[in-house]
């Protein structure tokens, strides 16, 4: 574990190990997620799309998801009044 120091500007420097593991260089962009009392930096994603695809893969094992899209659909179509 490394440890980080704010600077009286609020800055912090990376340690280059987890810069290097991660990819990140100079002018990348990081998300900062706050989450039961940590601060998490993420490498901001070029492109959302790609990089959320497959996201949550195992929920959907063992669904067949044809057959959950046409009941939620069938939802829709029906009223409270009926």
């Amino acid at each position: 574990m490394e440890t980080v120091k704010v600077s009286g500007r609020n800055q912090i420097s990376l340690p280059s190990r987890a810069r290097h593991e991660l990819g990140i260089e100079s002018g990348d962009r990081l998300m900062v997620v706050v989450q039961d009392g940590m601060l998490i930096l993420l490498p901001q994603p070029q492109d959302y799309v790609q990089s959320m695809a497959g996201l949550h893969r195992e929920l959907w094992q063992g669904i067949d998801t044809t057959a959950y899209l046409n009941e939620e659909r069938a939802t829709w179509t029906t009223s409270d009044n009926d």
